[in-house]
């Protein structure tokens, strides 16, 4: 009898549901946990089984297909997972970085003013459905912005992440319809600077 293999689950939140009020409401957060990352786990595991069965069975499946569809729902499911903790309560986020990040920042962008503008124009201008990451360059010691379409499209790989903001407009709909820039506007007063701060000096040692 085969064991059960291990399959991708829904990570818990960080926080409440009501933790990111007022930028960010409960419901809000609600139903983009709950509906839109848990159907991304969904997606994946069903990819993932209907494999297995196939393999099982040495059926053939539509591989082209499946890896498409596994792509995105992958993708959706770690990027969600990096994001929830990119947030904090507003009590506790905003600001600037500090420590090595914030010199890092200052470094390679000039300033964090200038970093926050061009981080928020990659966000504003992912076409269609995506995200905006700060990410780590090993080969070249650089932060670098990634402007990410879909969960899965102008990826670089191998580049660690360090912080990522959702501009699927499921992330926003129902507090801001579909004004994204008032919720980025927004979303800087609930940014995690502690957990990048932990994922960078991570990269360091």
């Amino acid at each position: 009898m085969s064991v059960p293999r291990k399959l991708y689950e829904l990570p818990p939140l960080p926080y409440s549901y009501e933790a990111l009020e007022p930028y960010i409401s409960r419901e809000q957060l609600r139903v983009h946990y709950e509906i839109h990352h848990k159907a991304y786990v969904d997606g994946a595991n069903r990819i993932l089984q209907m494999m297995d069965d196939s393999r099982r069975e040495n059926k053939p499946f539509d591989v082209k297909a499946a890896l498409k569809v596994l792509s995105f729902n992958i993708g959706g499911h770690l990027l969600h997972s990096i994001y929830w903790n990119s947030m904090t309560p507003p009590s506790k986020g905003g600001g600037k970085p500090g420590g090595r990040l914030g010199d890092k920042v200052v470094e390679d962008f000039g300033s964090f003013e200038r970093f926050k503008q061009e981080f928020t124009e990659a966000a504003l201008t992912v076409e269609g459905s995506g995200w905006a990451a700060l990410t780590y360059c090993r080969q070249t010691g650089r932060l670098i912005v990634m402007h990410v379409e879909k969960h899965n499209n102008n990826v670089y790989p191998m580049f660690p992440i360090l912080l990522v903001v959702d501009v699927f407009e499921h992330a926003y709909y129902i507090d801001y319809k579909n004004d994204r820039r008032k919720y980025l506007e927004n979303w800087w007063n609930v940014v995690n600077w502690r957990f990048a701060e932990e994922r960078y000096e991570k990269l360091l040692t």
